[in-house]
């Protein structure tokens, strides 16, 4: 029986593969798919994502925003909402980042 683990289960180096638990990504929403929601009574333009990659192969998504009242605001957390063109984006966005992981050239 061979004991050699799978390549999926070896780093590049040859020893065990990190651990890696989840990989995200930040993503500008564009002017004409951000919107407003409202917390702790102040209300917020949403202007990112952040998408996370979650160890069995699923998307998570938080959107955050700046107080439209201006100023810099809390920084918290908004769910983002079931649009199309949002999923379209955060699909988009993901496979973007698989291209830039695949290619990428380590540390300088």
């Amino acid at each position: 029986m061979d004991a050699t683990p799978p390549p999926s289960e070896t780093s590049a180096a040859g020893g065990a593969a990190p651990d890696v638990t989840a990989a995200a990504v930040n993503v500008v929403i564009p002017p004409e798919l951000r919107w407003h929601d409202t917390r702790r009574g102040e209300q917020f333009e949403l202007q990112t994502l952040t998408v996370r990659l979650l160890p069995d192969g699923s998307l998570a998504v938080k959107a955050y925003g700046r107080p439209v009242a201006g100023g810099r605001g809390a920084y918290v957390s908004f769910a983002m909402p079931d649009r199309p063109e949002l999923r379209a984006l955060v699909d988009a966005a993901a496979d973007r980042a698989a291209e830039l992981w695949g290619a990428h050239t380590g540390l300088g």
